[in-house]
């Protein structure tokens, strides 16, 4: 059941995606507007491409919503800014004044451990919530946990098309240089920042990037169906170098696939 809040409402709207709840579909994806990932067109048209049929619902320039069907299921896409805090409040737009019941981030990480490679995708199981957003919620004990259902439907999804794929833990930061160990100007980073990559690599977390502990921490808290899947941009450990794009276009269609076969399961 919808709860509609405030006080962000413009033209009795959400004001930051100016969307209605017939325009939003129950499967939403989240993407970052964000030239990382390689796209020439703003990166929810990217993948509403994918879609059989696609229509622009929304445009508020902070947000851009796309609807449709793939496959015969019906699907949002959104674009958003980068970080917790931009998706932050988009979730809620969504969260608060629409029937949607799955959300899933598709975007971009780094690699933290030797085994991945550049173009390889993190379906994660879990997030460590190294950001502040998802703090303002719940203590750092709360769980941010992928839906169970979602993950081995993306798993299955990944397998069926032969991508290379990984299941685990990622890390959510607000730093995207010092605090995920990338040195910042004049190559600043203190050994605190050295140590604390240390740690989570020994640990086994496989990648880094800013959204999925806030995405993981809504869903969980609200009983909502969340997952998340991230392509390898680069690898911190290892060295291999930053590509645009890579691995994105995979990601893509996992999550797409993904949601199909959800969907059938959920129909049965």
């Amino acid at each position: 059941m919808m709860n509609k809040i405030g006080p962000f409402t413009i033209n009795g709207k959400p004001a930051f995606t100016q969307i209605t709840a017939d325009q939003i579909a129950p499967y939403v994806i989240f993407v970052v507007k964000d030239p990382l990932h390689g796209c020439e067109k703003d990166v929810a048209e990217e993948v509403a491409e994918h879609f059989d049929t696609h229509r622009l619902v929304s445009d508020t320039g902070m947000a851009k919503t796309y609807t449709g069907t793939y496959k015969g299921v019906d699907i949002s896409v959104i674009s958003c800014g980068s970080g917790g805090p931009e998706l932050e409040i988009i979730l809620m737009d969504i969260m608060a004044n629409t029937n949607a019941h799955t959300y899933i981030r598709v975007g971009g990480s780094g690699a933290m451990q030797e085994s991945l490679s550049v173009g390889d995708l993190v379906i994660a199981t879990g997030a460590v919530r190294d950001d502040g957003t998802s703090q303002s919620y719940a203590p750092k004990q709360f769980p941010a946990i992928a839906d169970y259902r979602l993950v081995a439907a993306m798993k299955r999804a990944a397998e069926t098309n032969g991508f290379r794929h990984h299941l685990g833990v990622t890390r959510s930061s607000d730093s995207e240089y010092v605090g995920v160990g990338r040195p910042a100007l004049n190559g600043y980073l203190q050994e605190q920042h050295k140590q604390q990559f240390e740690m989570w690599h020994r640990a086994g977390v496989l990648n880094v990037e800013r959204e999925a502990a806030i995405l993981l921490t809504l869903t969980t808290l609200f009983g909502l169906r969340g997952g998340v899947v991230n392509a390898i941009g680069d690898n911190f450990v290892t060295g291999e170098p930053f590509v645009a794009g890579a691995g994105f276009e995979h990601a893509i269609v996992t999550a797409l696939d993904g949601i199909v076969l959800l969907d059938e399961q959920l129909k049965a």
